[in-house]
């Protein structure tokens, strides 16, 4: 069945995907941080009576308004497509996958919901502290909706909680706090959402600085900057705090994805951690050719970080597909001969089961249970068919923490500056200040090419390949979808950024 495969349709339906998800992720961050922003806005009008406080927090409202419009539609039909394109992967995982999905809807949207038009038209209709309360539930409710996907994204990255019954070929939930608090799902969700309230400032400083330049609004923007820095040094420290700890557990629980975002093919002892190079493009699993045209590394800081201890080993490429006895690492080989023991076994199972012969059926499951954990391994054609795009998710991950560090010190410099009272003066801070935003958003782009494209080629880690996953869909059907979702985000995108260059350039409401 494999041998017929058209692997095109997967090709573009795994586009598709990508592209909803990457459009989604424009708009989520803003959602994400911008909430908690207006809180805190809200908060100091709340407690001061300045009415200055509470004008910023109407403009910046207004732009979290058209945000959060454009940002559901994406995020609706980002969840469709499971059902259109991936319809092989909801009915196998259905049962644990949908859960914090119907979670999100009916409890975390519904209080964002129910509050978001309390916050929008409530000024002169409820009192002050309702009001404020409202706020802080829109921004709750946000991030608890954040809470719920992630730990979807998560179980997907490390499966946990669950069985598989041989019988109805599902997974099964057993355990539902094992799917919430799994160390990916805690990881994903506070990277994640740091990330977001990170972009958020930048998002506040860059129109903020764009305000100061034309001599505008100054106090409005000074005062929007003081909060925002605040606010993004905060989450920019989270932001690497919880990165590392993402990849400590990648370390653990997706080996393959670590070598690949450090280029890493023959393990080693205190292995030093990339800070920067060049990829050979034709080096290749198994070869000897050198993995890279140019390098530095940090010596043995990799060792450190994967497994918390200096001088540790941490497996390459070349370990985890054909293994090493030294480590007690096995290899991808041998878990595609263990898989297809697993897949043959299930077979005769139910050819056993259907026909009534009990016998056969027991010792084909017992057989079955002892390489059942290998069983999506038997899907693959080749062992090197569990390796990620190398140069995608190398660069991609060093992009990001190089942005990273730049966003962590752009709001360094401005709340320096804003703590001096002359940041207004400081041209040259505002122009860098007009690109913080935009380099949040590369980073964040980065960040899940990193997730996603490491995992592959895995729709569930381990369990579930993305060529089983997929619907027995023609692939003229998938790129007539493809093209028309582009053109539906594009244009979505477009009438986003004209709105909110248009609501910019009114600015606050004066006096």
């Amino acid at each position: 069945m494999l041998e017929q495969l058209d692997l095109s349709m997967v090709n573009w339906a795994r586009a598709q995907f990508a592209l909803t998800a990457m459009y989604h992720w424009i708009f989520v961050p803003l959602t994400l941080g911008l909430s908690f922003l207006l809180a805190f806005y809200e908060t100091l009008y709340y407690k001061t009576g300045n009415e200055e406080w509470k004008r910023l927090t109407r403009f910046w409202m207004t732009l979290f308004g058209i945000n959060f419009a454009i940002g559901v539609a994406t995020g609706i039909i980002l969840e469709f497509e499971f059902g259109t394109n991936w319809s092989n992967y909801s009915w196998m995982v259905g049962d644990i996958f949908g859960a914090p999905l119907a979670i999100e809807g009916i409890f975390a949207f519904f209080i964002e919901a129910t509050f978001f038009a309390v916050m929008f038209f409530g000024w002169d209709r409820v009192s002050k502290k309702f009001h404020l309360v409202s706020t802080w539930m829109v921004a709750i409710g946000s991030n608890l909706s954040a809470l719920w996907i992630l730990v979807a994204n998560g179980w997907m990255q490390f499966p946990t909680g669950m069985v598989f019954n041989p019988d109805s070929a599902r997974f099964e939930m057993q355990d539902i706090a094992a799917v919430i608090f799994s160390p990916v799902a805690i990881s994903k969700f506070t990277h994640a959402t740091s990330s977001g309230f990170l972009t958020a400032s930048l998002f506040v400083i860059t129109v903020s600085s764009w305000f100061l330049l034309r001599k505008r609004h100054v106090g409005m923007a000074k005062k929007s900057i003081m909060v925002a820095a605040v606010f993004g040094l905060v989450a920019g420290a989270f932001v690497g705090f919880t990165g590392d700890e993402a990849a400590y557990a990648n370390a653990r629980l997706q080996p393959m994805k670590l070598a690949a975002f450090e280029g890493l093919y023959d393990g080693e002892q205190g292995a030093g951690l990339v800070a920067m190079g060049v990829l050979n493009r034709d080096k290749r699993p198994g070869d000897d050719r050198d993995p890279f045209l140019f390098e530095v590394r940090v010596p043995g800081l990799l060792s450190l970080l994967a497994n918390r201890e200096a001088g540790s080993f941490v497996p390459g490429i070349n370990d985890l597909l054909y293994g090493n006895a030294t480590h007690g690492i096995v290899g991808v080989e041998e878990k595609m001969a263990r898989g297809k023991i697993a897949l043959a076994r299930l077979a005769d199972y139910k050819a056993a089961g259907k026909s009534g012969d009990q016998a056969a059926a027991g010792a084909a499951l017992a057989e079955f249970d002892r390489h059942r954990e290998f069983m999506g391994f038997g899907y693959l054609q080749r062992a090197e068919d569990a390796v990620p795009s190398v140069g995608s998710v190398f660069y991609s991950f060093h992009l990001m923490v190089i942005l990273a560090a730049a966003m962590l010190l752009i709001c360094l410099l401005f709340l320096y500056f804003t703590y001096k009272d002359t940041v207004a003066e400081q041209k040259w801070l505002l122009k860098l200040g007009l690109s913080g935003f935009w380099l949040a958003m590369i980073a964040g782009q980065a960040g899940w090419i990193v997730a996603e494209m490491g995992r592959q080629p895995w729709a569930i880690q381990d369990l579930l390949p993305v060529t089983v996953a997929r619907t027995a869909l023609d692939t003229g059907t998938v790129q007539a979808t493809f093209f028309m979702f582009l053109l539906l985000f594009t244009t979505l995108l477009i009438a986003e950024v004209r709105i909110m260059l248009k609501q910019i350039k009114i600015g606050p409401e004066e006096k």
